[in-house]
């Protein structure tokens, strides 16, 4: 199948250098791959590949160059400024792939800056896989195996299980000792099994670190290198423009949606969050359009799951609802700090559509996700 990203990459790999970033095997290579049979592919952790990077020998006679997981080679932005800087990519398209965030080495500052675009790769979601199905069984695949390629396509519950299990360890055990000095690989594990099990519940950093026998500092951080290595992403509280609203307590959802512990609600929550997560990124990285997300709660445990703000458009405020057909109640209480906001509840088990006199959409969760649009044309 076309991913998302292959018609709106095209045109930047002309321009400049590409930086892929996304969570380990969330389809790197074979999308790279994909975008044209003139290729020359090398790999950082391949060692016969080694000689390419200490001599900068790669096939000049290909269209496209690609450098994957060249992150985890010391000083590697400066090594692709001087190569860019050189023209040794003039008559070549350059794509650098990773495994991680391509931004955290902070040491170099700016040094690439100018001279390329980065885009994310997601897992597969219900409006990257429409047309390969009907949405319910997607959904339930989704549900079951989660969205990475790999054991997706499988569609075997049992291979999915020991593909999540190896996955995990690949990425606490090789990728973040290679760039991060951690000691404390079971301690890290253990958060990821406590996050699993607290999707869509705000996380207090204090009430997790004496759960693990931690400190709050050594949770902190543990958090951002989760989030670095796409294992996890934040979901922050809207505080600023709500009386009484949260402050400091962030949701984390999973980029593999087969991680989360707990029944279909949660879920279906974390589906959500990573649908309209990947909808942002997208639009930020191929058309420039910035928005936000957020969740909105008030210490009267008032809440509503998520809160887009958009440029040019009124923020987009959405609740997920298993089977609860009546509108949330708690829409018209943040339309006081959002006047024009645009009101949805996503229900997945929904008899009829409609909308309420206030203005609130009840809409089916599926169909809404396959047809996702955040833009601002």
């Amino acid at each position: 199948m076309q991913r998302s990203l292959q018609r709106p990459i095209g045109p930047f790999l002309s321009r400049k250098i590409v930086l892929l970033m996304g969570p380990r095997q969330v389809g790197q290579t074979t999308f790279s791959k994909s975008l044209t049979k003139s290729l020359a592919y090398y790999n950082y952790d391949i060692k016969k590949d080694l000689r390419v990077f200490r001599d900068q020998e790669w096939d000049r006679t290909k269209e496209l160059v690609v450098f994957d997981e060249l992150h985890k080679m010391k000083k590697w932005k400066l090594w692709l400024k001087g190569l860019y800087d050189e023209g040794a990519f003039k008559n070549q398209k350059v794509l650098v792939t990773g495994s991680a965030r391509l931004d955290i080495s902070k040491k170099m500052g700016d040094s690439l800056a100018g001279r390329f675009f980065s885009f994310r790769l997601h897992p597969l979601d219900l409006k990257e896989l429409k047309g390969t199905g009907a949405v319910e069984k997607n959904y339930e695949r989704l549900l079951a195996l989660g969205g990475f390629p790999e054991p997706y396509f499988e569609g075997s519950q049992s291979y999915s299980n020991i593909w999540r299990r190896t996955h995990l360890d690949l990425i606490l055990r090789q990728d973040i000792l290679s760039l991060e000095s951690l000691r404390d690989i079971d301690g890290l594990e253990l958060l990821v099994q406590v996050l699993s099990e607290r999707v869509g519940s705000p996380i207090s950093i204090n009430s997790i670190a004496e759960d693990l026998g931690r400190d709050g500092k050594t949770i902190k951080k543990w958090l951002q290198i989760l989030e670095n290595f796409y294992v996890v992403f934040k979901v922050p509280p809207q505080a600023k423009n709500v009386a009484r609203g949260i402050s400091k307590a962030c949701k984390y959802y999973f980029y593999d949606l087969g991680r989360v512990e707990g029944d279909e609600s949660k879920k279906l929550e974390n589906l959500v969050a990573l649908a309209l997560k990947k909808e942002i990124d997208f639009l930020e990285d191929t058309l420039g359009q910035s928005s936000k997300l957020f969740y909105a709660r008030t210490k009267e445990h008032r809440e509503i799951d998520f809160l887009v703000e958009r440029k040019k458009r009124p923020p987009l405020l959405i609740e997920v609802k298993l089977s609860e057909e009546n509108a949330s109640p708690h829409f018209n209480h943040f339309r006081k700090f959002f006047p024009n906001a645009e009101c949805v509840q996503l229900v997945r088990n929904l008899s009829r559509p409609f909308q309420t006199k206030e203005n609130v959409r009840v809409v089916a969760a599926l169909p809404y996700l396959e047809d996702l649009d955040l833009s601002s044309s």
